[in-house]
């Protein structure tokens, strides 16, 4: 009698939190999203969100601004104080407020509806690439048969640590807990050490944008950065844009 090898499992669909006080927009976003094959659950205010939340895992969250009871800024803070899940905002309004205070919250990613449903999609996906990250190999390691690399590597500066295998970070020798998009522009900064990075290169190479990214959500996400690594960590080269400490 001969053995058969069971199939793989089919992957498990990526969960998506809807947080939208509008019914239409709310089900139409649903609808599409779930058309590229994700698991969306919807809330109509902030409080339903936060509860939903809070009794079910999920990948993502996609959080608009203006919610009745519990507005999307306060609903990320507070899935902030026990998640790192990515949050993607919505805004309609594109002054800017909004933007800066959902980044300030601790939000990955925005876009400013009316959204078409691609560029909705194309953000998700990148905030997805960001919360599996593997950094690539280190050039000279080997690859392929032979010894195996070595289990992880270590990045020091000063009393900062970034081990680069576990993706773990530590200052002073205590954990800091970074989002996948902090964590992911402090490894582009760390494969650069000394070195100014522009805006537009870590808006092509963290967030997936091309030239024409909104440069805040560096701005904002440095700030976050420092904030949690030490001020002084990541210096600004006005006009430029930032590097990393040695």
């Amino acid at each position: 009698m001969s053995s058969s090898t069971p199939a793989p499992a089919a992957p498990r669909p990526v969960r998506v939190l809807l947080v939208e006080d509008d019914e239409l927009m709310r089900r139409s976003f649903a609808v599409a999203l779930e058309r590229y094959g994700y698991r969306v659950t919807t809330a109509a205010d902030g409080l339903a969100g936060l509860e939903r939340f809070r009794e079910e895992g999920f990948d993502l969250l996609i959080l608009d601004v203006m919610l009745p009871g519990l507005d999307g800024i306060g609903l990320c803070r507070g899935v902030r104080e026990t998640s790192l899940v990515p949050v993607l905002m919505m805004s309609a309004r594109g002054d800017g407020l909004d933007v800066v205070a959902g980044l300030e919250a601790g939000a990955d990613d925005y876009v400013v509806k009316p959204v078409d449903t691609y560029v909705l999609v194309a953000r998700i996906r990148s905030l997805l690439r960001r919360a599996t990250y593997t950094p690539a190999p280190e050039p000279g390691r080997p690859t392929g048969d032979g010894p195996p690399p070595p289990e992880g590597t270590s990045l020091v500066f000063g009393d900062l640590t970034i081990d680069t295998g576990g993706l773990e970070v530590s200052v002073a020798g205590s954990p800091v807990a970074l989002t996948p998009t902090e964590l992911k522009l402090l490894l582009e900064f760390a494969a650069h050490p000394g070195i100014v990075l522009e805006r537009h290169t870590l808006l092509r190479n963290v967030w997936d944008y091309g030239w024409d990214g909104d440069s805040r959500v560096v701005d904002l996400c440095v700030q976050r950065l420092r904030r949690k690594l030490g001020r002084d960590r990541i210096e600004t080269v006005r006009g430029f844009g930032y590097k990393l400490r040695r």
